[in-house]
């Protein structure tokens, strides 16, 4: 089968048979034009024509070059070549598959970078109603799109939901009280219970905040909405979270998956279960949840070097 048209069918495949996000099939698809330009330098066009010794050369060209790609950017890349020889083989397109031999590099085992809960307290009251009214974004008041920022920092660090799980959220989806419904990797839906912090900061930018905004572009039911009515995109949450930062004095990188990161640890370090958080987080394994087990005993360790008369 010529390249092309294996890919686009495997993109089909992770996308409507298995479901995968848009975001994760995007990811996909870049990495396999990567494999696919490779291959044409070769003048490969065929899936038939690619063979163990081909793909290993590629990932050996990839991992030498210059400036050298990151460790997981590697493994992502050739996960995704994996996943598409694996595909054609399953489906019979080919008959083996030229990539069952491809170990993956191994990956440096990082701890997540959490904040403190002052920390967190800090980043939250800079997301705050900005004294200002005067000044405007978009011909909106600043109060009032800090009011909405404040609702959706509070809601990231509540829930612990990603980025995009947050920004896809419809104003339905808070209707439920105290609990949240979140769509997930896969579209695997989860409830996330939503603190009264987290509660009341939405329910003041619902009243005061999204009608005024709505009315300035197209309807949408989505929830988070930009200066001009239109869905918050992942772009702008990562630079309000910025700002806010700033203005928080906080030297750490801030992201919103620092506020997931900072809900995790802080559950286990308040006697949370690991599988409840696994469960709050959307993990399909245990095994990625229990990351977050080593930064609390990192907490540990720190406590009991300052606290115990003979620890050092």
């Amino acid at each position: 089968m010529k390249l092309d048209r294996a890919v686009d069918a495997y993109l089909r495949h992770i996308s409507i048979e298995r479901g995968l996000s848009e975001n994760t099939a995007a990811a996909y698809a870049r990495d396999l034009a990567v494999y696919l330009n490779w291959l044409a330098s070769e003048d490969i066009d065929d899936s038939g024509a690619v063979t163990p010794e081909v793909v290993a050369r590629f990932a050996a060209t990839r991992a030498s070059v210059d400036p050298p790609i990151a460790a997981s950017s590697l493994a992502r890349l050739q996960s995704s070549v994996r996943g598409l020889h694996r595909f054609l083989a399953r489906e019979g397109i080919e008959p083996t598959d030229p990539s069952d031999r491809l170990k993956p590099p191994k990956l440096p085992k990082t701890l997540p970078k959490a904040l403190t809960i002052e920390q967190v307290e800090s980043l939250l009251d800079a997301a705050g109603p900005a004294p200002l009214a005067d000044e405007r974004e978009g011909g909106i008041a600043v109060e009032l799109t800090a009011i909405r920022d404040r609702a959706l920092l509070e809601m990231l660090y509540a829930t612990g939901a990603r980025v995009s799980e947050i920004i896809q959220l419809d104003v339905d989806d808070v209707s439920h009280g105290d609990v949240l419904r979140v769509r997930g990797k896969g579209s695997k839906e989860r409830i996330v219970p939503i603190g009264s912090y987290a509660r009341a900061a939405v329910d003041a930018y619902l009243t005061r905040v999204r009608p005024e905004l709505s009315r300035r572009g197209r309807a949408t039911p989505k929830l988070f909405l930009g200066a001009r009515g239109a869905p918050l995109s992942r772009q702008s949450t990562w630079l309000l979270i910025q700002s806010a930062a700033e203005r928080a004095q906080l030297t750490a990188h801030v992201s919103p998956h620092t506020l997931r990161h900072s809900f995790a640890t802080h559950l286990l370090q308040g006697g949370a279960d690991v599988r409840v958080v696994q469960e709050l987080l959307g993990h399909a394994s245990v095994a990625t949840t229990q990351i977050y087990t080593h930064v609390s005993v990192d907490a540990l360790r720190d406590v009991y070097a300052t606290a115990h008369p003979r620890a050092r």
